[in-house]
This record gives structure tokens, C-alpha cells and sequence, in this order.
């Protein structure tokens, strides 16, 4: 019996892998559903860190797009915030000709007392 083990073992070398003999051996057909479980969780490993990475770089491709807008927001601020002060209004209502005059006095708060 130790002899049969023994040319068993012998079978299932190089010469047997190379040969195919081995899918057919009863061990290895054993291992088969072990052999494709593992398989499969390789596939979605592979799966996982395809889907990681394309995530990865959609999340750079945004961050860089918010930091342009960001920029082209504070500069359109800006620009608004000169052109809507007093002399630049001044400046364009003249530009325009529209007929407009700056008014010389300040505004006051007009009170209208109530008789009972």
C-alpha cells in the first residue's frame, strides 16, 4: 500500500501537470468549487479597484473644475463690487449721456409728525 502511495505521489508531479493528468485526478477535482470561489473573488478584487480608481480620478477631475470656478467667481465679485461704486456709476451714467446729476447734498430722513 505504501508502494502505491508512493507512485501516487510520483503521478502528480511535473510530468502529470504538464501532461493535463492532473485536472483529472480525483484531489484536484475535489478542490474545484475552492479553486472557482477563488476565482470569482479575485475577479471582483480586480472589479473593486477598477471602479476605486475611476472613482479617484472623476473626484480629481471635479476638485480641479470647483477650484476654477471658485477663482472665476472671486474675480466676477471683484469686478462687480468696482463697478458699483459711486464714481464708476458716475462715470458711466455720464459715458451713457443719460442726464443724470450726482446729488450734492446727502440724503436726509424726512419725519412727518401726526396731529390727533
Amino acid at each position: 500500500m505504501a508502494e502505491q502511495n508512493k507512485n501516487t505521489r510520483k503521478r502528480t508531479g511535473m510530468k502529470s501537470f504538464i501532461g493535463g493528468t492532473i485536472l483529472t485526478d480525483e484531489r484536484t477535482l475535489k478542490q474545484m468549487p475552492f479553486v472557482g470561489f477563488l476565482a470569482v473573488l479575485g475577479l471582483l478584487l480586480i472589479a473593486n479597484r477598477n471602479w476605486s480608481e475611476s472613482t479617484l480620478r472623476e473626484i480629481v477631475v471635479l476638485q480641479e473644475e470647483l477650484e476654477e470656478l471658485r477663482s472665476e467667481s472671486v474675480t466676477l465679485s471683484a469686478k462687480l463690487m468696482d463697478a458699483s461704486r459711486p464714481s464708476e456709476v458716475a462715470k458711466r451714467v455720464e459715458q451713457a449721456g443719460i442726464g443724470l446729476q450726482e446729488p450734492m447734498r446727502p440724503p436726509q430722513k424726512i419725519t412727518v409728525e401726526k396731529e390727533d
